[in-house]
């Protein structure tokens, strides 16, 4: 569950009209010995939702924890609102990685969702009017409001998701880190999260970083891709991204995309 510390309302960054929302120059991240990307040039900008792709352990999820602030790069620049990146930041929504619930787990799903405002605290918090309707409005925006008072434990896997994108909301962000919601769904479930992130990104104009392993449930919403491998990366629409040629080079070995019945494929790379 995400833990969100900060005062509600505050906003602090001032973002120039028009400036990118995440700019990445020269950027190269280390986890130890290890280099995890290099040379990362990226810029993303208001309102775009985006497709973080790759194999496991290229560093999709790393990528997330450096705008988070919860890594520093080893070299180049990382500006996220045209600051360098910090903790605790309330312009960034964040859902982390989900875990299915324990069953027998009693807590309400807008208990949970409120973990995102007071998570930091022990207990679920003091009740408020304020408190309650900025629950009760993200509730309603993920479609949440009908299982609202259901023990969470009891929620489906598609259920549980929307909660943990309820609490990014909260804190109205314009950036919002999302790290494979679409894991252990089955296609139906996962295309409507994919769905409602889309409807949140155009009517919020916020900015959405998603990471996936596969393009096809996102084919036809996301506006780029930021594929990595091989400690590389690169970034574009999913036409000029996910190509034999592009991908045979960040994974330094033939890779071959096919296109059939509006979906694409790779083979010879593991994804």
């Amino acid at each position: 569950m995400i833990t969100k510390t900060g005062k509600m309302n505050v906003k602090n960054d001032v973002v120039e009209k028009g400036a990118p929302i995440i700019s990445l120059e020269n950027v190269r991240i280390r986890l130890g010995s290890r280099t995890i990307q290099e040379n990362i040039n990226l810029t993303v900008n208001e309102g775009e939702f985006i497709a973080i792709l790759g194999p496991n352990g290229a560093g999709k999820s790393t990528l997330l924890k450096l705008l988070l602030g919860l890594l520093k790069p080893s070299a180049g620049t990382v500006n996220v609102m045209g600051r360098a990146p910090r903790r605790g930041n309330t312009d960034i929504g964040y859902a982390p990685q989900h875990r299915v619930l324990e069953a027998d787990l009693a807590l309400r799903a807008r208990d949970v969702v409120g973990f995102g405002l007071d998570g930091h605290r022990w207990g679920p918090g003091w009740p408020s009017r304020k408190r309650d309707a900025i629950i009760e409005k993200a509730l309603q925006e993920v479609d949440a409001l009908r299982f609202a008072n259901a023990p969470v434990g009891q929620l489906s896997g598609g259920e549980q998701q929307r909660l943990l994108i309820a609490q990014a909301l909260l804190t109205n962000p314009r950036l919002l880190l999302l790290d494979e919601p679409l894991s252990n769904l089955d296609i139906t479930r996962g295309q409507e999260i994919v769905t409602l992130v889309n409807n949140l990104c155009r009517a919020r104009n916020v900015a959405v970083m998603l990471v996936a392993h596969d393009i096809n449930p996102l084919l036809n919403v996301v506006d780029k891709v930021i594929y990595v491998a091989n400690g590389q990366c690169t970034i574009g629409t999913p036409d000029e991204v996910i190509t034999t040629e592009t991908l045979t080079r960040l994974y330094g070995s033939p890779v071959e995309v096919v296109k059939a019945l509006g979906r694409m494929f790779v083979v010879g790379a593991e994804i």
